[in-house]
């Protein structure tokens, strides 16, 4: 027997209640999980105008308002045209109107300065502005001269305080003389568990299993995502770095990188011997592997697997724990370290939920 489905009691307030509206791009994993906290007394201020997947989108309140909009919209909805989004925006008379990226894709992310010079706030878990080329960085500065404001506590660290307490550092004069830690909740759960008595290979189907990582597990392999984050933090210490500027020391060996999906992950024990021989050579020096992000005051960055001594924090992990150590000009004899968990799509959302209710 099919129910019918209930409606999202946090857009059952009226138009004219709501202080803040907002249009939801991108419903996958972490935007549904936004969805279900628009379900939630927190959210009562809230007026969702407008969502969209890469394909379709929904503006009707009625439709919106459903608790399966993520599964109706993979059926059904107006082909995707931003401009529409935008216009039931305008027309919702809120007092903030935002628009909440919770995809992954580099055009959208483009969009992100002129959707701010144009009046509206963004608030995203995209990466790929900020943590992109230099030029969209700068784009994306120009444009928050003209007041906008960008919420992207959900780019680094699944919403842990790292860039909040970074920029407060340095409103205060505080200096960034080095930073290093672990940024990738798949990456820190596959090297806690990883201890040479399970072939690497195997760990990574279980991460899979458990999506922890991306259905192709090199995006986290790579390395990228994590140099992205890296980026963002480091810019906004101050530090004007390009892409071409941090060193990146991917796990997946050359062989490897051109196949399709299927195909690599028919191979993953091809990853697993020169990971077991550093793993050995580690552990018989007193030390553990840990994918490692670092940069120094000199600008100098680097992401890539790194041995570090059993009395490191980053030693100290558990599950997907993210973990940011931050040696300042205050925090100087002993760094200034945040630690959480750093994956996960309730804890991203929750990240996008503060940072659109910050606007109110």
């Amino acid at each position: 027997m099919n129910a019918v489905p209930a409606e999202r009691t946090a857009n059952a307030s009226s138009e004219a209640s709501a202080t803040i509206a907002i249009v939801l791009l991108g419903t996958g994993v972490v935007g549904g999980a936004l969805l279900k906290l628009l379900d939630t007394a927190a959210a009562g201020s809230l007026q969702l105008v407008g969502a969209a997947n890469s394909r379709r989108q929904q503006t009707d309140p009625v439709s919106l308002a459903r608790r399966n909009l993520r599964e109706q919209l993979n059926r059904h909805g107006a082909p995707r045209d931003n401009a529409n989004l935008l216009a039931a925006l305008d027309a919702s008379g809120a007092a903030a109107k935002v628009i909440v990226d919770a995809s992954a894709s580099a055009a959208l992310a483009a969009c992100h300065p002129e959707w701010l010079a144009r009046g509206y706030h963004v608030v995203t878990a995209n990466k790929t502005l900020a943590g992109g080329e230099l030029s969209g960085w700068r784009a994306l500065q120009a444009a928050l001269a003209n007041g906008g404001r960008y919420g992207d506590s959900a780019t680094v660290g699944a919403g842990l305080p790292v860039l909040s307490t970074l920029r407060r550092l340095r409103r205060c004069g505080d200096g960034l003389l080095t930073l290093e830690g672990v940024f990738s909740g798949s990456l820190s759960w596959l090297f806690n568990q990883y201890d040479g008595s399970r072939p690497f290979s195997e760990l990574l189907r279980e991460a899979r299993q458990l999506g922890y990582t991306e259905p192709d597990p090199r995006s986290d392999l790579s390395g990228e995502d994590v140099a992205r984050k890296l980026l963002i933090l480091a810019r906004n210490a101050g530090f004007a770095l390009g892409t071409d500027e941090v060193q990146v020391e991917g796990l997946v060996p050359e062989a490897l990188r051109g196949l399709g999906t299927e195909a690599f992950l028919a191979r993953l024990e091809e990853l697993d011997a020169p990971l077991a021989a550093r793993h050995a050579a580690a552990a018989s020096r007193g030390g553990v592997l840990r994918f490692m992000a670092r940069l120094n005051q000199r600008g100098q960055a680097r992401v890539g697997l790194a041995e570090v001594p059993f009395t490191h924090p980053a030693a100290r992990l558990y599950g997907t724990d993210n973990q940011f150590a931050l040696t300042t000009t205050r925090y100087h004899a002993q760094p200034l370290v945040i630690q959480g968990p750093g994956a996960g799509p309730e804890v991203t959302a929750q990240a996008l939920l503060g940072d659109v209710l910050a606007l109110g």
